[in-house]
């Protein structure tokens, strides 16, 4: 009988083992799973290429993080330039946000649906900062941010292998995007 009963465990340890590594590709970053998903897509011919998917995935997490960032701001930031940029984040991201989920819905892109681990990270980080000191790194973050933003969608409206509604959604929020550019520049001026 323990022999039985050891067999039978031995077999359903094995069969659970090997259920937990099929699952592997799995994880718990919405980031990774997207591009995973997108990967798939494409190798059966169904989805977008990998300038497409990368753009997409890329712009989809960033603009989440913004739109975090932004109500963060509108509640924790001192200064009232900061708050206001706050709101202008969550308002404009979050239509750009909506604008890119209908286009990847339209050409079987699949997008985050949280954000990816490290932009989560940002989030808590910032989430520990109060006062002058959440302004002050807040704004150095949107600097940083919106530089890499404006050149990542530059290079996408410009890139010929992109879907062509890609392209055009990375082209009309570029002067979107260069407007917060020049707002939390000279933010970041009256700062220092």
């Amino acid at each position: 009988m323990k022999k039985i009963s050891l067999a039978i465990l031995l077999a359903v340890s094995t069969l659970s083992f090997q259920a937990c590594s099929s699952k592997k590709t799995e994880t718990a970053d919405s980031v990774e799973n997207a591009d995973s998903s997108n990967e798939a897509k494409e190798d059966l011919g169904t989805g977008q290429n990998d300038d497409t998917n990368e753009f997409a995935v890329k712009a989809a997490n960033g603009g989440m993080l913004e739109v975090e960032l932004g109500r963060m701001a509108e509640e924790k930031a001192v200064s009232k330039d900061v708050k206001e940029f706050g709101a202008m984040m969550v308002k404009d991201h979050s239509k750009a946000n909506d604008e890119l989920k209908t286009i990847a819905a339209a050409h079987n892109i699949t997008l985050p649906s949280t954000l990816g681990e490290d932009e989560q990270k940002h989030v808590n980080d910032m989430a520990k900062l109060s006062g002058a000191d959440f302004d002050k790194k807040y704004v150095s973050m949107m600097v940083d941010d919106h530089k890499e933003d404006i050149d990542l969608f530059k290079k996408t409206a410009e890139d010929d292998k992109t879907n062509p509604a890609v392209k055009d959604f990375a082209s009309k929020t570029l002067p979107t995007l260069q407007k917060h550019m020049d707002a939390i520049n000279a933010i970041d001026k009256k700062m220092k």
